[in-house]
């Protein structure tokens, strides 16, 4: 294979969304530690994380929202980072992701993107005018020797994931929570298909294991059938 593989690592309601709400605003990192009945087991969610790949592809918008653009600096990890952004990352948000990643990668369309104009012994810049996935997935492994990475992207970038056939597998820890809202994030947005000539993009799933956590939560992992 040409590029790593791929796992799509998150933290999901019971009916799909991967925020508590459509305002930016609203994010699970922040709401579910104060949600009884869901912040007791939600640790779980976070030492699962620490196994996954050392290699994690994120966005900047998710990331703008947790909070890295004003976050103090973190301690340095032995995980590289990948973040895609074209105007969520300030020049604060950048320096975090270098103090805390092995190698960061920024991949931008945005040609004035701050990142430019900055100086760090591990920021590298994949620059592309017209943004391929497999462009990108594929120059990580060539030139960063990145054999898997984890993808914890919003649900547009891993509707583009999935429609692209770049994710190998899934991994998923269900909070036992129902959030609704039709413009509520959920695990796979972006575009909808509209004809039966579109369906070979849908993604089959073959499981691979289904671990029932403590409090309520449930552990998924399938692999995709391409």
């Amino acid at each position: 294979m040409d590029r790593p593989i791929t796992t799509l690592f998150m933290l999901m309601s019971v009916d799909g969304k991967i925020s508590t709400g459509a305002s930016d605003n609203l994010d699970v990192d922040k709401d579910f530690p104060r949600i009884a009945g869901v912040k007791e087991g939600l640790h779980q969610y976070y030492e699962i994380e620490q196994t996954t790949d050392l290699w994690s592809l994120n966005s900047g918008r998710v990331q703008a929202k947790i909070g890295v653009n004003t976050a103090d600096m973190p301690d340095k990890t032995p995980v590289s980072f990948v973040v895609i952004d074209n105007k969520h990352l300030e020049e604060h948000g950048i320096r975090y992701f270098c103090a805390l990643s092995n190698q960061f990668v920024l991949v931008t369309s945005n040609e004035k993107h701050p990142a430019f104009d900055m100086e760090e012994d591990n920021l590298h810049i994949i620059y592309r005018k017209d943004l391929s996935l497999k462009d990108v997935l594929t120059e990580l492994k060539s030139e960063y020797n990145c054999e898997r990475i984890t993808i914890q992207t919003g649900g547009t970038l891993n509707g583009l994931f999935l429609h692209e056939k770049l994710i190998d597998y899934i991994d998923i820890v269900v909070a036992p929570i129902l959030i609704g809202g039709k413009d509520t994030s959920t695990l796979v947005d972006g575009k909808s298909i509209l004809s039966e000539s579109e369906l070979s993009k849908l993604g089959v799933l073959e499981l691979q294991e289904c671990v029932v956590l403590e409090d309520s939560y449930l552990r998924l992992r399938y692999e995709i059938i391409h």
